[in-house]
């Protein structure tokens, strides 16, 4: 009844004159085909034909105060229906904006350290694409631009601080008997070039980290270097950086990992580590019946985990993304090491990992429309 309820109220649209009130709807329905090294009973039928999600956008806008707001609904074993964001936000003239709500953290190259369906290795441990309950301040010159804010906590649906941090949620958090308080994020890029168009950032962010189990409060904090070029139809990113969490766990209980989770699955990270990322794609337009774009990519992370004896973690998709009118394709070659979401022990592997598992694998192609107001195809 609650989803039926948002939707209702969502539907909706009306366009006014700049003087008055103006909501706009947009909305995506996606679905893959997908195929798993991993899996032998999935190879023996040809892969599968799975459904994504369905999702509705709501922006609205009167007066310089506006709203961004993005539903999404999975299916039932990926977490059901959630939030991706949702935020109201003030223009204070043109560079200077402010938001409050479910809003994503300022911390490394955005909107995505990445071009493909799957994200970075970033994504999987809360660094790319995190969406966060609080406060944030942007500054958005021609030759600088820095953000600055204040997160009370990640997304929390259900009152009271002794409450665990439940996995349905898009972006990667921490979960479980320890949950994120009191984040501040800061970050600067620098931008220079005309043809060789680059931006140069730095990004940090420092919070608590409260057990409810031992009433203690440990912290975590992450730092990143980032760059990020565009020059005639090639854009490559690269970023350089580090994450440490010190959670105040129960004897017993290791203080090398913590709980992560989305979609309704949690598992094990290593606690520190050092991350390494580089994406690079090539856009050709074309002119083939509805496709206009294929952009090419390429996208590589790598994760040193700091704790001895764990084993490390990698990831690279090679793909193709095609544009075709309203319609967006992912085409995948995603393959992973040591790596949760690619067969394996998906518990442990981004924690203490297994030093005899080999790369696994998966071809997926993601089937996209996206319609009205909306053009993102994430």
């Amino acid at each position: 009844m609650r989803k039926l309820l948002l939707l209702l109220v969502l539907m909706p649209v009306y366009s006014f004159s700049q003087e008055k009130p103006v909501v706009n709807i947009g909305g995506a329905l996606r679905y893959n085909y997908l195929i798993s090294s991993w899996d032998s009973d999935q190879k023996d039928i040809g892969g599968d034909f799975v459904y994504d999600f369905f999702r509705v956008n709501a922006e609205a806008s009167y007066k310089d105060v506006y709203l961004n707001v993005e539903y999404r609904e999975y299916s039932p074993d990926f977490g059901g229906g959630f939030l991706k964001q949702g935020w109201m936000g003030y223009k204070f003239n043109e560079k200077e904006d402010i938001h409050i709500g479910l809003t994503q953290v300022p911390f490394g190259i955005q909107t995505y350290n990445s071009h493909n369906w799957f994200f970075n290795l970033t994504y999987y441990v809360g660094l790319e694409d995190d969406h966060d309950l609080g406060v944030k301040y942007m500054n958005i010159g021609d030759k600088f631009e820095y953000q600055l804010a204040f997160f009370k906590g990640s997304e929390l649906f259900d009152l009271g601080g002794a409450r665990p941090v439940d996995s349905e949620r898009y972006a990667y958090d921490i979960v479980g008997t320890n949950k994120e308080v009191n984040q501040f994020n800061g970050k600067f890029i620098y931008k220079t070039g005309e043809q060789f168009k680059q931006r140069f950032g730095f990004s940090a962010q420092y919070g608590g980290l409260y057990n409810i189990e031992t009433k203690e409060m440990g912290n975590h904090h992450a730092l990143s270097l980032h760059h990020e070029v565009d020059y005639k139809r090639w854009n490559l990113k690269t970023t350089v950086l580090t994450a440490r969490h010190n959670p105040m766990n129960a004897d017993g209980q290791s203080r090398d990992i913590v709980r992560m989770g989305a979609y309704g699955f949690p598992y094990d990270v290593a606690s520190d580590f050092e991350m390494y990322t580089a994406a690079i794609s090539y856009s050709l337009p074309v002119d083939i019946g509805p496709i206009s774009n294929l952009q090419f990519y390429n996208d590589f992370g790598y994760m040193d985990k700091r704790a001895e004896g764990f084993t490390n973690t990698a990831q690279n998709v090679l793909g193709m993304l095609v544009t075709a009118g309203d319609m967006y394709i992912y085409v995948d070659y995603a393959a992973g090491y040591n790596h949760s979401w690619f067969g394996g022990d998906f518990t442990n592997e981004f924690g203490s990992g297994k030093p005899n598992l080999g790369w696994e694998s998966r071809f997926n192609i993601n089937f996209g429309y996206y319609f009205l107001t909306d053009n993102s195809s994430r």
